[in-house]
């Protein structure tokens, strides 16, 4: 039986104010196979986001582990987890995270900066995940040129550029009217199914998208 991705056990969080202990997450196991489409559902303050971040390594647990694609993530000192989170794993926004000055093209290109690829490869990559946005021809426009949705699709580009093990979106539609949500969804439901990630991979392989 393969290994779960994501494997959460017996994981407990609390956020502290002064001398007061926010418990955030009691004893929470969690596993999930890969290409799993998982939604989380709860009302504000449950803990949701807070098991994302730890999910992608962006904050740590204080007791419990944390594995995802057979790492675990308590044994990783910062710099380490900041590699690692930058091969595996593609965040999501809920109010997209561009940064206003950059382009489509360059709030794309950032995660690979942090690669080793050349900057043809890099160009490739991004121009590639934009295509698969459907924002190919907007990739030179800044953020205030979007609308919502466009935004978010620049973010979910930028999650996927560096073709990570996981993708995780804290509510992505949050910001978004009815229409825009349900694109959104559809598109990232249509990314989640197994021929698309191989469609993908492949087309960031060779740069390029039929």
């Amino acid at each position: 039986m393969a290994e779960p991705i994501i494997q959460i056990e017996s994981l407990s969080k609390s956020y502290y104010r002064d001398s007061l202990e926010i418990p955030v997450l009691r004893n929470l196991s969690l596993s999930l196979a890969e290409g799993e489409f998982v939604a989380l559902m709860g009302p504000s303050g449950s803990g949701k986001t807070t098991l994302l971040n730890m999910i992608a390594g962006i904050d740590r647990p204080n007791a419990g582990a944390v594995r995802v694609a057979g790492t675990d993530l308590g044994q990783l000192g910062e710099s380490d987890l900041a590699r690692w989170r930058a091969q595996h794993i593609g965040f999501v926004f809920q109010f997209y995270n561009l940064i206003p000055v950059l382009t489509a093209y360059e709030n794309v290109e950032l995660p690979v900066l942090l690669t080793n690829l050349p900057k043809a490869e890099r160009k490739k990559h991004v121009e590639t995940s934009l295509a698969i946005v459907g924002l190919a021809d907007r990739m030179h426009h800044f953020p205030r040129q979007l609308s919502g949705g466009q935004e978010q699709r620049v973010a979910i580009a930028r999650a996927v550029v560096t073709d990570p093990t996981v993708i995780v979106a804290d509510e992505p539609t949050g910001d978004l009217d009815k229409q825009s949500a349900e694109e959104i969804m559809s598109l990232l439901s249509r990314l989640n199914s197994a021929a698309e990630r191989a469609r993908i991979r492949k087309h960031l392989d060779k740069g390029e998208l039929s």
